[in-house]
């Protein structure tokens, strides 16, 4: 489906919001690039399928919290369900924003806009 010419993005269908559940995630291809796409609450996310650290698939890591900044010996838990944690090294990614939990350089993933039209999945590229 193109959205027009020009600057506009064009939409491509990836599958039905009805089979991702709440905290679930599904790896699709688009336009030749592995992206995976994830159901936190009411929102969807498209990231790509590549670690900035080593070009792992880390849309295949574990989606948990992590330790928040905290007194020594004090251990915070906090952002359940919002981090992605890449499955060869451990980097971990705020999955809202793309950014890289511990890097403050600019590190993060590669994000696209996600829409939801009668229940079908579209990735904005």
């Amino acid at each position: 489906m193109a959205t027009g010419t020009g600057k506009e993005k064009t939409l491509y269908p990836v599958g039905l919001a009805s089979e991702v559940p709440d905290g679930g995630r599904k790896i699709v291809e688009v336009k030749g690039m592995e992206l995976g796409i994830f159901h936190i609450g009411d929102k969807w996310y498209a990231w790509r399928n590549v670690c900035p650290h080593a070009a792992a698939p880390v849309c295949e890591g574990v989606v948990c919290g992590t330790r928040m900044p905290s007194l020594v010996y004090e251990y915070a838990y906090g952002k359940d369900r919002e981090v992605l944690r890449c499955p060869w090294h451990g980097w971990e990614f705020d999955l809202l924003t793309g950014k890289h939990l511990a890097e403050e350089d600019g590190v993060r993933l590669r994000g696209f806009e996600v829409r939801i039209i009668n229940d079908e999945i579209f990735v904005a590229i």
